[in-house]
């Protein structure tokens, strides 16, 4: 009898104080004793268990089948082997009892399991399955002012909880400043470790200020001499490439000494920190005059003594775990003995069996592992023990002969529910399966190696896509033929060999893509002229060349659509053949991007006359058109009953079911958000199915009514890719591409060279539409503003020699830039190296993917002959979206002047 409170003294603190004061028995399947019968045993498997077990003459057994394998799954039965004998019985009031002679040694039952699968050469099958589980941690920011203890200099701190690579992006801007442009601050208020962006802000890191300090921060020194009016700043993370805004705008900080009622900033005569709209948290205090009334006290005579805001942040962290299944045969009983281990903490493995290649899932016969339960009928659910080293968990499971595969899923503490890239995980169970798993991978590899080859002799495209088509069917044939598997209609097969071929010739051109090819000879342009590639729903044919037709000002005119359509003739003379248009709507902000009333095509740019009128020229001069269309938010038109504004009017009146629920602005009563929240207005809910029919109906109406041949889609960060696949299968256009824009990768201001983390999140929203719609290649501008800025051109090959940005991994779905309405323009929130924008689209219209080109640069700036010659060059060599780059060796002093040609 093990006693608690002497033996396993060391290991109180895990005891449970439900257990019984006088001492507890240590459950059989979890027994340790490494060294001798009275070693210290853990107790953390105490609290799992409630029943009496005796143990006599227990010596260590060397066939895990035979032992520890029926002893977890059969604890109720009587097992000789040699001298050893266990007897398990129940006894639900006693208390936990173990005997061991002194004489005999035990291990580890799940150590003995473990080191035996490692040590056996008849394990069938081993395989370590990767999982990636997202964890959500919270914390905050906060913003102070304040005083060195309460006098002297002022200081602004920005701190955060979380840890990570935070850098605070932050300007300033002046008295008398006209509108919200930022100014970089002096040099003397710039922390260590800041650097200059562009003109107009500063970056500078976020550190601790001790080791023990559990916050993040950077301290900013305010002059109260200087001519400063406020302090602008948001806060990004590095590492994920977020940005944190309060409630979507930017953190302003005011200095002056008066504020009025509009928001404009007047005078500055004496330095006082006033209070913006950002701030509650003030602490005021009048000027001391015993001469007047607390009622006379002006707002200007009263002083700040500090700020402190806190704001509450989410950060998704991936965490990447791993699952190892090893599988072997028992010799005696021709059972196969399965274990599966993971450094996962808390797993339930949801599992069952298939008896054929169909993997459908039913329960086996028992004996079943410890902590099992039966689910619904048609599965198990079985708690994983706890390893011995504390690092993960693990179990063993014994299944019959004749079956397939051992199919599961990891259920997590907090019903979060782990899978296999999506798919149930599969482990095949006999030596059969494996071989034809084996063989179907080798069939593939065969295929791969054969266009491998193909490619090298310089075939077309046509003629490689079809060698994998070839590939395919005859993989489909072979299965098909198997006599055990069930036979599909000859409709349903001809659909997935359908599919197959649609995505084979696009997978190929992807695979042809990704392998650069190395030259030491000039490139012929002749050789540059290939097969068109196929149109598609979505992508178009492949040969467009997009104009961006407006910028940020566009719409002071009021008569943008009768400017456009005066143009439209020298458009199509310069070689585009898709123009993207304004949104169309009604909307609370003159440049369309809050739109209202969805159906009420009034806007600041014309009227819908005029627009169709526009739209009508463009299609008789055989230009496409792409509507913009804002789904992610739209504006309301009336207050609920506290005053919100989330109830909206005109044809499609919905109500506050069609908001998103955590979206803290505007107490939506829809589902949470399947991205990220535009705080400026009310997220639709597309989860709900109102509002998809009501949007599906819509776009259908405007592809009728006005003529769109395609979308440009505003925001998509903001909701889940597969609701634009519905949208885009309902509405069927030529083009679709979606603005999908968030921060590159950089490391304290300067950029990392590797940017697949950035363009895998354009890829990741491109796949979740199905490859229905495009993205704009954000990852190729910003790699094109580091190279070309600091000329720094070994940014344009990733590690594989590659292009670096989308463009590189999947160019059929690559839209290129250099400049947009949001970058450039007026606003300038990312403007592309002044100088550099030829070297740009020298680099965008040479390459594949579909290249858009800005308004301002062909009709406002001195690059039209040069655009217009680009144009010329790739229409005529027929380059398209798909077309093969080649990437030549050259002296690097040749470099600078081969881009500038």
């Amino acid at each position: 009898i093990v006693p608690l409170g002497t033996h396993l003294h060391t290991q109180k603190k895990n005891i449970s104080p439900l257990l019984p004061p006088n001492g507890s028995l240590l459950p059989f399947p979890s027994f340790r004793s490494p060294h001798t019968a009275m070693s210290s045993v853990a107790v953390e498997p105490l609290l799992r268990y409630h029943r009496r077990t005796e143990v006599s003459g227990l010596r260590k057994v060397a066939n895990p089948c035979c032992s520890s394998s029926s002893l977890n799954c059969s604890r109720q039965k009587l097992f000789h082997r040699g001298k050893c004998k266990l007897r398990v019985r129940r006894r639900s009031t006693a208390p936990f009892v173990i005997r061991a002679s002194s004489s005999s040694s035990s291990s580890s039952s799940s150590t003995a399991l473990a080191e035996t699968f490692e040590s056996s050469g008849d394990v069938f099958f081993r395989h370590s399955f990767p999982v990636t589980q997202t964890e959500k941690v919270e914390g905050k920011i906060f913003v102070r002012v304040d005083q060195e203890n309460g006098k002297g200099n002022w200081h602004l701190t920005v701190g955060c909880s979380l840890p990570g690579k935070w850098i605070l992006h932050w300007g300033v801007s002046y008295v008398n400043d006209i509108g919200s442009e930022w100014d970089q601050p002096p040099k003397h208020m710039r922390p260590s470790g800041s650097v200059p962006v562009k003109n107009y802000a500063i970056e500078t890191p976020l550190k601790k200020p001790s080791g023990d300090d559990p916050f993040y921060e950077v301290k900013i020194d305010i002059d109260p001499k200087s001519a400063i009016a406020a302090i602008n700043f948001v806060l990004k993370d590095e590492e994920t490439g977020a940005w944190y805004q309060h409630k979507g705008r930017d953190f302003k900080v005011p200095l002056v000494d008066y504020l009025l009622e509009d928001g404009t900033v007047f005078g500055s005569n004496s330095f006082v920190i006033w209070p913006g709209p950002f701030f509650s948290n003030i602490l005021l205090k009048p000027e001391t005059d015993s001469t007047r009334e607390p009622d006379d006290v002006k707002r200007e005579d009263q002083k700040v003594e500090g700020i402190y805001e806190e704001q509450p942040i989410t950060k998704h962290i991936a965490i990447e775990n791993s699952v190892t299944v090893s599988v072997r045969k028992c010799p005696e009983t021709s059972k196969n003995i399965l274990y599966l281990e993971t450094d996962l903490p808390e797993v339930v493995v949801h599992w069952g069996v298939c008896r054929d290649d169909a993997k459908n899932w039913e329960t086996p016969p028992g004996p079943h592992p410890p902590e099992t339960v039966i689910f619904k009928e048609k599965a198990l659910r079985t708690l994983l023990q706890p390893k011995e080293d504390g690092r993960g968990c693990s179990g063993l499971f014994t299944l019959e002969e004749g079956l397939a595969g051992f199919l599961f899923v990891l259920k997590l503490n907090d019903n979060t529910w782990l899978k296999c890239k999506g798919n149930d995980f599969y482990v095949p169970l006999s030596n059969s399966s494996i071989l034809h798993s084996e063989s179907g991978q080798e069939h593939f590899k065969d295929a791969a190696a054969s266009v491998k080859a193909l490619d090298q002799n310089q075939g077309s495209d046509t003629a490689f896509t079809n060698e994998i088509i070839k590939e395919i069917r005859n993989l489909v044939s072979g299965i098909s033929s198997d006599n055990s598997r069930k036979v599909k209609t000859k409709e349903a097969q001809e659909s997935i060999l359908q599919e197959i071929e649609k995505l084979a010739a696009e997978a190929y051109s992807i695979f042809r893509s990704s392998i650069p090819t190395f030259k030491e000879e000039v490139v012929l342009e002749e050789e540059l002229e290939q097969a068109p590639p196929k149109k598609s729903s979505g992508t178009g044919s492949g040969y467009e060349i997009v104009l961006q037709g407006f910028n940020w000002e566009s719409h002071k005119s009021g008569r943008w659509y009768m400017e456009l359509k005066e143009k439209a003739e020298d458009i199509a003379s310069l070689g585009f053949t898709v123009v993207w248009l304004p949104p169309p709507t009604e909307s609370v902000s003159p440049e369309g991007y809050m739109p209202k009333d969805l159906y009420n095509l009034n806007s600041r740019y014309g009227n819908i006359y005029e627009l169709k009128e526009l739209v009508g020229k463009l299609h008789e001069l055989g230009i496409k058109v792409l509507g913009d269309a804002v789904l992610n938010h739209r504006c309301a038109q009336y207050q609920n009953q506290n005053g919100i504004w989330n109830i909206f009017g005109g044809r499609l009146n919905w109500d506050d079911r069609a908001v998103v629920a955590d979206d803290p602005h505007f107490q939506g009563r829809g589902n949470k958000s399947s991205g990220d929240n535009f705080h400026a207005a009310p997220n639709i809910d597309h989860s709900q199915d109102f509002v998809r029919k009501d949007i599906k109906g819509w776009m259908r109406w405007l592809r009728e009514e006005i003529g769109y041949d395609g979308w440009r889609l505003d925001f998509v960060r903001g909701f889940w890719g597969g609701y634009v696949k519905d949208y885009m299968d309902a509405t069927s256009p030529y083009f679709a591409v979606g603005e999908y824009w968030d921060s590159l990768s950089y490391t304290y201001g300067e950029m990392d060279h590797n940017q697949d983390a950035h363009r895998q999140r354009i890829i990741d929203w491109i796949n979740a539409t199905s490859g229905s719609a495009g993205a704009f290649d954000v990852t190729t501008k910003g790699v094109l503003h580091a190279a070309l800025e600091r000329c720094e051109y070994w940014r344009l090959a990733d590690e594989k020699g590659k292009p670096p940005g989308v463009v590189g991994w999947w160019p059929s779905r690559a839209v290129t830039f250099v400049e947009n309405h949001d970058t450039g323009s007026t606003q300038g929130h990312w403007r592309f190296p002044g100088g550099k924008e030829m070297q740009g689209y020298a680099y965008i219209l040479t390459h594949p993917g579909t290249p858009a080109v800005f308004f301002d640069h062909v009709y406002s700036s001195n690059y039209r002959s040069e655009i217009a010659a680009l144009l010329a060059f790739r229409n005529r060599h027929k380059l398209h979206c798909r077309s093969i780059v080649s990437t030549s060796k050259l002296p690097a002093f040749s470099i600078p002047t081969l881009l500038k040609t």
